[in-house]
Formats: structure tokens, sequence, C-alpha cells
């Protein structure tokens, strides 16, 4: 099992593949098998690397300090240790703010970035969302309402339209072994609240991809477009029929777009 031992973290990680070097970085309450529908396609292109955010998955301890720098600088310290140069790195949500932070404390570790629903912003209706959910996790309520309170917010409204499947993705999650504590998401959704990335965009020197839902209930299309905009080379792609959690929603649509982006020369 690959960890990396630094010092206030023990880092889990997995890789797959051969290539040039890609980071995962998930978004929030996610870890590192979040990338599901995209592992097998990139590692047939790229060495892909796929830490466990701290407080996420199999990164301990679960209650280690968190910000944007400390899971930048993880990430970071992951590239160190195994020998990486320049690389591509991915982020999916908050693995999105992580990335562009990374890009900004290191721009010459970070050839490339790709933010999937991701940007730099903070909306109100978010935060009540999760005020929510923490709620419902907190209060002993059945282990899966929480999740189907929150699902409708990350998946396009087709995804409702198969018989089952909500019940089948709530069934699959609430039996993940390593899926993540009440109090460690609490912690995490707090580090990001009082966080503020705003100025992230405007330091981040090297090509972007922004892959953006056309459903996207937590990031909205024209919040995200402004709030990209600073970056210098931005290219923006719009997948069709997806909600926030594109890669799911539409794993073909979402690489289509992600591979040629990545493997574009220097």
């Amino acid at each position: 099992m690959p960890h990396l031992s630094l010092p206030d973290v023990t880092l889990h990680y997995e890789i797959d593949g051969d290539g040039p070097p890609l980071m995962l970085i998930a978004g929030t309450a996610s870890d590192s098998a979040s990338w599901g529908p995209l592992v097998a396609p990139l590692a047939r292109r790229f060495t892909v690397i796929r830490p466990d955010n701290r407080s996420t998955g199999r990164t301990v301890p679960a209650d280690a300090p968190l910000s944007l720098e400390a899971w930048a600088g993880d990430a970071l310290a992951l590239a160190d240790h195994l020998a990486l140069g320049p690389l591509a790195v991915a982020g999916h949500s908050l693995g999105g703010i992580i990335a562009l932070t990374m890009a900004a404390m290191a721009p010459d570790r970070i050839a490339r970035l790709a933010l999937l629903a991701s940007a730099p912003v903070g909306v109100a209706r978010n935060a009540a969302l999760f005020d929510l959910i923490l709620r419902l996790r907190a209060e002993g309520q059945p282990p899966d309402l929480w999740l189907r309170a929150f699902l409708p917010w990350l998946f396009h409204p087709r995804f409702f339209d198969v018989p089952g499947q909500l019940d089948a993705a709530i069934a699959q999650s609430l039996a993940y072994p390593h899926a993540q504590a009440p109090q460690a998401m609490a912690a995490q959704v707090a580090a990001l609240q009082r966080s503020d990335p705003r100025g992230l965009a405007a330091r981040v020197r090297c090509p972007t991809l922004a892959l953006l839902a056309e459903n996207d209930l937590l990031i909205p299309l024209a919040t995200a477009r402004a709030a990209l905009a600073p970056i210098a080379d931005l290219r923006v792609a719009q997948i069709p029929d997806s909600g926030h959690s594109l890669h799911w929603d539409a794993p073909e649509a979402t690489l289509a777009a992600l591979i040629p982006f990545l493997s574009e020369a220097p």
C-alpha cells in the first residue's frame, strides 16, 4: 500500500499506468476512488497518481490540520517523493482549488492544469447546503438520508431517471470502507470556508483547461467563467448533459476534452 510519511500526516496514494505524470486531486468528501471512470483510460497514456487528501480515504490521521496550503503542500511533497519533473494536475471541485493553489505556490512545478467543475468562488447557497448535510450526518439520522439530500446536487437529472440507480449508488457509498467520517467532513468544509481562493487564478502561469458542467448546481457556468477569466492561458470546454460530478455523468465527453489537452507538447 503506497504511502508517504510527512511531518503531520501519512499520505496514501495510488499509481496506475505509464507515461507522463498526471496527478488527480479529488473534491470534497471524496478520495482517490472518486476518479473511477477516468482511471483506466488515462492510465493507458499517463502515469496517474491519485492521493487521498488530508481528512479523506486512507490518509491518516483523519484530524490533521487542514488548509488549501496544506493540501497543496502534500501533493507537491508527493511529486518530490516520486521524483517527478513538471507535471500535469487535474482537480475536481475542491480538488481544482487545491490544484490552483499548487500552481500558485510552485509555478515551475505544474506544466498543465485541468479544472473539472471547479472555480475559485464562494457560493452562499453551497454553504447552506453543506450546513444541512453536516447536520443530517451529525444528528443520528438514518445513514442514507444525507446522501439522498446530497446526490441530486451532484448528478444530472437523467441519473435519477434510471430505476434503482439512486439506491445502488447509495448502497455503494455506504459500503465503501474508507468513507469520510462526519467529523472529518465538517473539518474539510470548515477549512474551505475559511479560505479565500479568489486571487489564485491571476497567479497561474501554465496552460489551463476548465471543464464546466452544463447543469452544475454548485458551480454555475457564468460564475465559474468570471472567476477563471484572470488565467492568462485559459481554455473552457462545456460538458453537455452533466452535473457537478461530470466525470461520472459524462466520462466519455470529459475524456474527449481532457486527453488532447493533456497530450499537447509543451
